[in-house]
């Protein structure tokens, strides 16, 4: 089966139901869609970056701990498979605080790519992606809807 190209992708996010405490993102699920007229796979951990203003020359890559086995998913056309990203939660109010004493940052997009398959930009369905210590936690792309 081959991968799917970057054109037969399309991308949405959304905050993750189960997440850590806090009062930033905690998680979010990045839903990939085959666009496409044909079949074809995805597979592995995203790389994950937050999302420079007008160029991706100014995007912040994020440290990613990817999680899980990586078998490829079959996507026929208009089917779908999910990741999802465990972030370092921010913890207070107003502007919060991270425990590790850094500074919460706050991406409006992030750009998720995932090998062969491209870079897509996603924006939160509601709100924008908060997180401390520029690290995540990823899954492999599963078939199975993450909670």
């Amino acid at each position: 089966m081959p991968p799917c190209s970057p054109s037969a992708v399309k991308a949405t996010a959304y905050q993750a139901a189960d997440r850590p405490a806090g009062t930033g993102t905690g998680a979010a699920i990045i839903e990939f869609t085959n666009a496409s007229a044909h079949a074809c796979s995805l597979q592995g951990h995203p790389t994950v970056a937050g999302a420079g203003n007008g160029s991706p020359s100014h995007n912040s890559p994020l440290k990613v701990t990817p999680t899980g086995a990586a078998p490829a998913v079959r996507l026929a056309p208009g089917g779908k498979a999910w990741v999802k990203l465990t972030f370092v939660q921010v913890q207070g109010e107003a502007d919060g605080y991270c425990v590790s004493g850094a500074k919460p940052v706050v991406y409006p997009t992030l750009v998720v790519g995932l090998p062969g398959s491209g870079a897509h930009q996603v924006a939160l369905s509601d709100g924008e992606f908060a997180e401390c210590d520029n690290t995540v936690t990823a899954s492999a792309v599963t078939a199975a809807k993450p909670a």
